[in-house]
């Protein structure tokens, strides 16, 4: 099958790296007031970026047989990355009105249009594209360490989205002192964004959204093995523990490292001698094992190939709060990778951490701890334009967005920055990167 070829991705003409290096949102107010013109600045930035996107102009214009549209998906992207970027923005009804004004139709060449309907008929899929595009362009990580593991090492986990918007449903409630009929206010349940993320190069390959619960089609480990590919070695977390899957990763000539669950008892087969460097790794057990279980149908379900299990010495903690999980010290291991060191092993789970930094950087950098849309197109289109974001930071400033970064970007944006003064402050975090 012909590898398909991504979109071109070349700087704007004219273009700095200050202004091509995208920013985040301030903290958005609980209560939006109606958008003026003299609220939305720095509109030369979004402007410049427009280029970028333009190969997406023409996605989802098939069925304007009129040639009436006002809005295409290029300009909506752009519409999108001023939300992403504005902190007077903190709504899609807000962006609405903004789209409205003669300064932003002029500069990014809009109608009016609505932003709600026409999410539904653009496809994220070029979105995607231009991200894997923009990938290349940013240098990996030193992977000499890892050669022994032949595989791409790839991070998998899902975090969950809030969505901006709230819905009324109607509650009928059993009389018990409350009225019958009463209408509630609940908010959407979000969704879960499934990422695949490339360890030693720091990005993510992919990411597919479901609805927030992991229940059917969209638990976690079924989404995984409906995406699996051929030479990664998926890095995940004890949520993905099911001899299933395993069986599956095995079968698509891949690798696995997997954390499982402390109450797991794998049935020992040989005992493998343990180096100075593994010991100093706080590795304290590595044995070939066979993984099984039997199901509530006295089914037993086994891996069916060869298994290692390693034991690896944390510090132990306790749950606080809703997340997270207790640690009796002990992190258990299984890994199809037989013939690696047991301290590259311990090391490269250690790296899957690096999935939850980028979460974070995507929810509190970027201000997407809450979502535009509750359409699976909308949310993967910001998601995607959120990366493309990122990525933008990592090319032209050497490093990853930080929160003196965050606030220049919104001072900029406020006007309360002159261009110089964020070019002087990106030129200061490359030369620090370098």
């Amino acid at each position: 099958m012909a590898k398909k070829k991504l979109p071109k991705c070349r700087k704007p003409a004219g273009f700095s790296e200050a202004e091509l290096a995208p920013g985040v949102t301030a903290k958005r107010p609980n209560v939006e007031s109606r958008i003026d013109a003299k609220d939305i600045t720095g509109l030369k930035f979004f402007k410049r970026i427009r280029p970028l996107l333009e190969s997406l102009h023409s996605v989802g214009a098939q069925r304007d047989k009129a040639g009436s549209r006002d809005l295409h998906m290029d300009q909506y992207g752009v519409l999108v990355l001023m939300w992403l970027f504005n902190p007077i923005l903190s709504s899609l009804r807000g962006l609405q009105q903004a789209s409205e004004l003669e300064t932003v139709q002029k500069k990014f060449g809009v109608g009016r249009a609505s932003l709600s309907e026409s999410v539904t008929i653009f496809d994220p899929e070029p979105l995607k594209e231009i991200a894997a595009s923009l990938a290349t362009q940013i240098p990996s990580a030193d992977p000499s360490r890892f050669d022994g593991i032949k595989d791409q090492l790839t991070a998998v986990d899902g975090s969950v989205f809030k969505t901006a918007v709230r819905v009324a449903s109607l509650s009928w409630i059993p009389s018990t002192g409350r009225a019958a009929g009463r209408t509630t206010t609940t908010a959407v349940d979000g969704y879960r964004m499934h990422t695949h993320f490339e360890i030693l190069r720091g990005v993510p390959e992919r990411v597919d959204a479901t609805p927030a619960k992991p229940k059917g089609k969209d638990d976690e480990k079924i989404a995984l093995a409906s995406v699996l590919q051929p030479d990664r070695c998926y890095v995940t977390d004890r949520g993905y523990a099911k001899f299933e899957l395993f069986n599956a990763i095995h079968a698509a000539d891949s690798s696995y490292i997997c954390r499982l669950r402390d109450n797991s008892t794998p049935k020992r087969l040989k005992e493998r001698p343990l180096t100075d460097a593994d010991r100093a790794a706080g590795v304290r057990l590595d044995c070939e094992v066979i993984l099984g279980a039997h199901t509530s149908n006295r089914k037993t379900i086994a891996t069916d190939h060869p298994v290692r299990y390693i034991e690896i010495e944390v510090p132990s903690h306790v749950r606080t709060g809703k997340g997270g999980a207790n640690s009796d010290g002990i992190l258990r291991v299984a890994t199809s990778l037989m013939d690696v060191p047991a301290e590259l092993i311990a090391e490269a789970y250690r790296l899957r951490w690096l999935i939850e930094l980028f979460f974070r950087m995507i929810k509190q950098l970027l201000g997407c701890r809450h979502l535009l849309s509750t359409k699976p197109n909308g949310v993967e289109i910001q998601m995607y334009l959120a990366i493309i974001a990122c990525f933008l930071i990592l090319i032209y400033t050497g490093g990853q967005p930080n929160k003196r970064t965050y606030e220049m970007i919104c001072f900029y944006l406020l006007g309360w920055a002159s261009l110089q003064e964020l070019e002087a402050h990106i030129k200061k975090l490359k030369s620090k990167n370098h």
